[in-house]
């Protein structure tokens, strides 16, 4: 552990917790999960994905017991069985492989990755995201991005949507099929899209927003018509389709049982919470399928990307190596430019003894005045290239004790003060560390 934080996290997802657990999990939003982690004590940073198959929360705070203390909180609603711990390095390696799709139901779906980007997004407006967040992420994000450019992670079924299509299709058959989709959201986008792919003849999506429903179907080459999310109309539609998937964000289900079982009928809700009543599959000729369902379909996908997921396994632990590493040099940095802080404070004032002194004696021109200065330059670069090499070397091996003692005898003022600093802002501490760098 380092004076800059520790990564803790949790997570409720679709291999730890039902359906219901992830219900209880979910934050209103992502920003008011991040802004309630925030006011909590001494967290320093905070980061909430919220998916329909999981919720996880990071915080970087100063001990590992303080994090767990402010995610058993925020997870104070959910069975203690339902939720996964990680320590910092086990929540860094975890995020990388969430991002890449190894976590997914669908094992390497694309849609988590646009879902991290968009986590990220609503971490940054409430504040969440700090120095060591921000280098997390965006690694996260760059693994996820490498992973369906450089393997073949993403080929098959690659979201629920598409699973929920395939499952599907291999059940009842949609060739000539009338389908009802419920959400005009990116996950009801996809399924849309999927249905369409496997067969599907006429497609009608229902959403509160008609406007956004006419946008999916007018990208459909298929068939169809958008409806508003009424009772009236959704019971309309629903009398009509053979398939009904439902993918809402509605807190509350918006299928209920008499919307259904005019004909015989396949359900599937991707709701998370639940958009489909489940007293629903009790109506005659109806059979409704949900997210834990979906495991015949996505283990067969697992399967076939076996290969690719060693290779993404094997990226990611090439990734995770190289995070750390960034995490240590960026420690190095700061802790030498605040050792060269310490120094230059102590250099400008004996300078300015001297030329004061010199001055009260004789006049000094303007280059005898640069010559003392460099003088004094060149001696604190060259006195402190030794030290900067072996905190470097201290910091690569975690050797953390060494760092803070060197930085005591440098300035046995420093130890107490925080070792985070502004490296590079100043631009005398910029070329000091440079000159060290190109020697």
């Amino acid at each position: 552990m380092t004076d800059a934080g520790v990564v803790t996290s949790a997570r409720v997802s679709h291999e730890t917790g039902s359906v219901d657990d992830l219900a209880a999990a979910s934050p209103d939003s992502q920003r008011t999960g991040v802004a309630s982690l925030r006011s909590l004590p001494d967290v320093d940073e905070a980061f909430v994905l919220s998916t329909c198959n999981r919720v996880e929360a990071y915080v970087v705070t100063s001990e590992p017991a303080v994090g767990r203390a402010a995610l058993e909180e925020f997870f104070a609603d959910v069975r203690a069985d339902a939720v996964a711990w990680s320590d910092h390095d086990e929540s860094l390696r975890h995020l990388l492989s969430v991002a890449a799709g190894l976590e997914s139901v669908v094992v390497g779906e694309d849609q988590i990755l646009g879902q991290v980007r968009s986590a990220y997004d609503d971490a940054r407006t409430a504040g969440g995201i700090g120095p060591m967040l921000e280098t997390a992420v965006t690694k996260a994000i760059h693994v996820g991005e490498r992973a369906r450019t450089e393997t073949a992670i993403n080929e098959g079924v690659v979201s629920l949507g598409s699973a929920a299509a395939k499952l599907v299709s291999e059940t009842v058959g949609v060739d000539g099929a009338t389908a009802l989709v419920v959400g005009a959201g990116e996950m009801g986008q996809l399924t849309a899209q999927s249905l369409v792919d496997y067969g599907v003849d006429e497609v009608v999506v229902a959403n509160r927003t008609v406007s956004k429903a006419e946008d999916v179907v007018a990208d459909l080459d298929a068939d169809g018509s958008a409806v508003a999310l009424d009772d009236h109309d959704l019971e309309t539609a629903a009398a009509r389709a053979d398939v009904v998937v439902a993918a809402t964000g509605s807190p509350e289900p918006v299928l209920e049982p008499h919307h259904l079982g005019e004909r015989e009928q396949v359900v599937v809700d991707l709701g998370q919470p639940r958009d489909v009543r489940p007293s629903a599959a009790s109506v005659p000729d109806v059979t409704v399928y949900d997210l834990d369902d979906l495991e015949t379909v996505t283990q067969r996908t697992r399967e076939q990307r076996a290969d690719a997921a060693e290779d993404v396994e094997a990226m990611i632990d090439r990734e995770f190596d190289l995070l750390c590493e960034q995490y240590k040099r960026t420690r190095a940095d700061e802790v030498i430019a605040a050792m060269y802080e310490s120094a230059e404070r102590i250099k400008q004032r004996e300078v300015e003894t001297a030329l004061s002194r010199l001055e009260s004696t004789d006049d000094l021109s303007a280059d005898q005045e640069e010559v003392l200065r460099s003088m004094a330059d060149a001696l604190v670069g060259q006195l402190l290239a030794p030290p900067t090499k072996s905190l470097r070397e201290a910091a690569a091996e975690d050797d953390w004790e060494t760092i803070n003692t060197a930085l005591q005898l440098f300035d046995p003022e420093f130890g107490p003060e925080p070792l985070i600093s502004n490296v590079g802002e100043e631009n005398g501490l910029e070329g000091a560390v440079g000159a060290i760098d190109d020697d």
